[in-house]
């Protein structure tokens, strides 16, 4: 059956270096100073020296920008597809090189959903400075529990809102769900600033949590609908860079604690503002294009793909939509459909790489960083600290740069390899008698190895390969469920990582998470789908056939 043929320019209006013949049919369619210390870099921030890793991650996108082309030519080779006609007859689809550029912008709005990243990391790593002396001021100095209480609670109302966030987002789009979630940041902020009894500050906090648990999930969500294919990676990488800068700020501004005990109160307060730029900066950003087209608000689509892509991009991208909802009248996903036969397998997979990523181990190699580095001579926590951070924007860097080169599959499994090898490295330190006199030494290689290796993919890479990998459909929710997975067992590990080395001892736990870590390898090699260099649409018809 002879099939009517489009040219299409591009992928989703940014794959500039080939053009494209479709084939179609008419119209188709996130207890004390050291257990919060862990839980932040749980959440894969090491925050030291991080302004290396900005100018490195400004460097990427500036060449990403402004020059688009180059980045296309290498990091995304060409690609042949092939569509069904109507009569069932195959095509192959031959790229051919367009000519002309976008003038869309992008990078503004990115720098916008950052916002609520850049609050992850604050909130996160605040009370870290802060605990000693607000306990103190509410009178709690001698009561662990309750100290406790204070950084815990923010993990739970994480859980929450990392679960509330994506049925926000598929109900009330992006752009007004970041707004809502400004809510929760602002009265959290509020409360725990102006607090005269634990009480209130723990409400405080729980709000705080709801508010960066929400972040979590739409942030990387909304960063990679908005974002061009040939970057997406480069971009996505943008969402850990801010959240570590967030840590960052946390700790600078706990500086003048030494000389201003209630100080405290204002370093909580002052996480009110960006909280207010994020609702009024997402007042003027364009919604997500493909949420708008789920919603059947075409006009809206076409005004945000000009806004995002430029007018040139209109037509290929409203197509590339067209072409990954053909056929489907389904309404929007329910909670239990992430578990039908359909989805539950890509919903398992995002799942089970934040719970590889914990159950990795890198709480305890935080953990024990210090001991560590005090076993081979460094004394200095700063030194300690610095060491490892150096180790962890060292890799950001490199895994940005990478990115959209060598893939999101083969970072990971790269990745947790070198994990386990480096586990195996602390775990022999401490056990073998032959390797007593370097076991010091072997210690801080095995650990400055593991950061290193941990913030080369599975730091980075979870967060934003799953609003890669889940359908239009279900995305909001798929991911929100995959971030709930994460505080969850982030909060389970910090409750009975001390208990579990009491009983077994360091060395075998490590040699445990050595073992998770080669798993690891083992169902990523397996399971895990490679985006790099594919639209959205591509990847969601790639593992959801349109049938």
């Amino acid at each position: 059956m002879q099939a009517s043929t489009h040219l299409i320019e591009g992928n989703l209006g940014f794959d500039l270096s080939k053009r494209r013949e479709l084939p179609c049919c008419g119209e188709v369619r996130e207890r004390n100073l050291t257990l919060n210390r862990n839980l932040c870099i749980g959440s894969g921030s090491i925050c030291s020296g991080l302004r290396s890793g900005a100018v490195s991650m400004g460097a990427e996108l500036a060449r990403a920008r402004n020059g688009i082309e180059t980045v296309v030519r290498s990091s995304v080779k060409s690609r042949s597809v092939k569509a069904q006609a109507s009569g069932g007859d195959v095509e192959d689809l031959t790229p051919i090189n367009p000519q002309g550029k976008s003038s869309g912008i992008v990078l503004p709005f990115v720098g916008v959903a950052c916002l609520g990243a850049i609050l992850f990391g604050y909130h996160l790593g605040v009370v870290n400075g802060a605990l000693e002396y607000l306990s103190k001021d509410l009178g709690i100095a001698e009561n662990t529990v309750l100290q406790g209480w204070v950084v815990s609670t923010l993990l739970a109302g994480a859980t929450v809102g990392s679960f509330t966030g994506g049925a926000l987002a598929d109900k009330f789009g992006r752009t007004r769900t970041f707004q809502l979630d400004a809510i929760p940041l602002i009265i959290g902020a509020v409360l725990s600033s102006t607090a005269q009894t634990i009480q209130t500050m723990i409400i405080g906090r729980l709000l705080a949590g709801i508010g960066i648990g929400i972040s979590s999930a739409i942030v990387p969500l909304y960063i990679s609908e908005i974002s061009p294919t040939e970057i997406r990676g480069a971009l996505g990488s943008v969402n850990q860079l801010f959240i570590c800068i967030g840590i960052l700020a946390a700790l600078v501004a706990g500086l003048p604690l030494a000389g201003n005990p209630l100080w405290w109160r204002t370093m909580f307060g002052i996480a009110a503002v960006p909280s207010i730029l994020l609702a009024l900066g997402m007042a003027f950003s364009p919604e997500s294009p493909r949420w708008l087209f789920q919603q059947g608000k075409i006009p809206e689509a076409e005004k945000s793909i000009r806004t995002l892509y430029g007018k040139e991009r209109v037509a290929e991208v409203m197509y590339e939509l067209r072409t990954a909802g053909q056929g489907s009248t389904e309404q929007e996903a329910r909670w239990f459909d992430l578990f039908s036969s359909r989805y539950w397998k890509v919903v398992s997979v995002g799942a089970a790489l934040f719970l590889f990523q914990q159950l990795a181990g890198i709480n305890a190699v935080v953990y024990y960083s210090t001991a560590v580095f005090r076993s081979a001579g460094i004394a200095s926590d700063v030194a300690a600290s610095a060491l490892v951070g150096a180790s962890n924007v060292f890799g950001t860097a490199i895994a940005s740069s990478l990115m959209d080169r060598q893939g999101r599959k083969s970072l990971l499994i790269t990745s947790f390899a070198g994990m386990a090898a480096s586990m195996l490295v602390l775990s022999l330190s401490f056990t073998w008698k032959v390797l007593a006199p370097y076991s010091g030494t072997l210690a801080v290689v095995g650990t400055v190895l593991y950061v290193l290796s941990f913030s080369l993919g599975a730091g980075p890479v979870p967060a934003l390969l799953l609003p890669e990998i889940f359908a239009s459909r279900i995305r909001a929710k798929a991911v929100a469920l995959s971030l709930g997975m994460h505080w969850i067992s982030n909060f389970v590990i910090g409750l009975y990582f001390l208990s579990v080395v009491n009983k077994f001892g360091i060395s075998s736990v490590y040699l445990g998470f050595a073992g998770v870590c080669l798993l690891a390898v083992l169902y990523i090699a397996g399971n895990v789908v490679e985006t790099k260099g594919r639209s959205l649409e591509e990847i969601e018809l790639a593992l959801n056939p349109v049938t």
